[in-house]
């Protein structure tokens, strides 16, 4: 009598015992308490960083049954950095199954409109776990330029703007890594044939682009009207007379009307006095500007002026004669604007 009870009461204890593990493996232990169903693991973490990860986000409803399946699965052994998805009212079995298997969701990295390599550090540290110092010093790794032509003053040139799919753990190297790939994809046989019948390099196609860029960043439809204009300069061995490269050379992005005073600083940029491109581009130009610069429209206009009313398109001339009537109207228009 007394060895059957102490079997019974061992079976009950031994079923007890199963249904809690049970439990701990199957039953919901996920909650989503906000909208972001991100967990975010940094490089180099380990198990008890995980843990204290999701229970600072109150993710888990039980953290003693996540950490009881974890190491039965050998999670702690196999930490994988990365960004995951997770769903509410998932398993501990499912979550450790996730984080084990590395499967991370993609992150979407944008640019579009920048000045410089500073700034698109910036922008991309906002999305990957690379900060923004480590990210500056590998964009301008002189080996990966050389290879297409660049240097430290054309480097901007490699970051084709776009919208780019990354792990969130890529670290600046593995960013350059791929930046060179999509700059090199963009670079096709096509495109090389267009500029080298301008004559221009895939480099100063860039340059001339970021220029085409900054003198209208309202209407794209003029990109290849104004790329146009300055390859007629360019052939003609005309200076080319750009306000946003005096402006660049200045460093001072507040200027809003280019004065006599403005045109007399001695910098390579300054295309009122130096012949030619400038060594670099004045910003990072969009895919459309490089291709507006590659598909330019033929005609035989020198000169443009802004419009007198402020619409953002401009007036575009062949004699000077005619552009100083142009210019003469916008001035104008700035002095009853009050714009100095």
């Amino acid at each position: 009598m007394y060895l059957r009870t102490l079997l019974f009461l061992f079976l009950f204890c031994s079923i007890l015992s199963s249904c809690h593990w049970y439990g701990y493996l199957n039953d919901p232990n996920v909650t989503i308490q906000d909208d972001d169903p991100y967990l975010y693991i940094p490089t180099g973490s380990n198990f008890d960083t995980v843990v204290a990860r999701l229970e600072r986000r109150g993710i888990l409803k039980n953290s003693k049954g996540f950490v009881w399946v974890a190491k039965k699965k050998n999670y702690p052994e196999s930490i994988k950095p990365g960004r995951y998805k997770l769903i509410d009212g998932m398993t501990n079995n499912a979550l450790v199954n996730l984080l084990k298997s590395g499967r991370q969701t993609p992150v979407n990295v944008s640019f579009h409109f920048v000045r410089n390599i500073q700034q698109l550090a910036g922008k991309i540290a906002r999305k990957l776990e690379a900060d923004s110092a480590s990210l500056v010093q590998s964009m301008c790794n002189p080996e990966i330029l050389a290879h297409r032509g660049l240097n430290e003053e054309t480097c901007e040139l490699l970051y084709i703007p776009n919208t780019y799919e990354f792990y969130w753990n890529t670290d600046a190297d593995g960013f350059v890594q791929r930046m060179a790939k999509e700059y090199d994809a963009f670079w096709t046989e096509e495109r090389k044939r267009k500029a080298a019948a301008i004559p221009l390099t895939p480099v100063e196609v860039g340059i001339l682009a970021s220029i085409v860029m900054s003198e209208q960043a309202v209407h794209k439809s003029e990109w290849p009207r104004i790329a146009g204009l300055y390859i007629n300069r360019l052939h003609m061995g005309m200076l080319l007379q750009s306000d946003p490269t005096v402006i660049y050379a200045h460093g001072n992005e507040s200027i809003k009307r280019v004065l006599l005073l403005h045109l007399e600083i001695d910098s390579p940029y300054n295309t009122y006095k130096y012949p030619g491109l400038p060594p670099g581009p004045i910003m990072i130009p969009e895919p459309d500007a490089m291709d507006a610069v590659l598909n330019y429209e033929n005609h035989d206009y020198l000169f443009m002026c802004a419009k007198e009313d402020f619409s953002g398109y401009h007036n575009f001339a062949v004699t000077i004669q005619e552009h100083n009537r142009n210019a003469a109207k916008y001035q104008r228009a700035l002095n009853k604007a009050g714009i100095k």
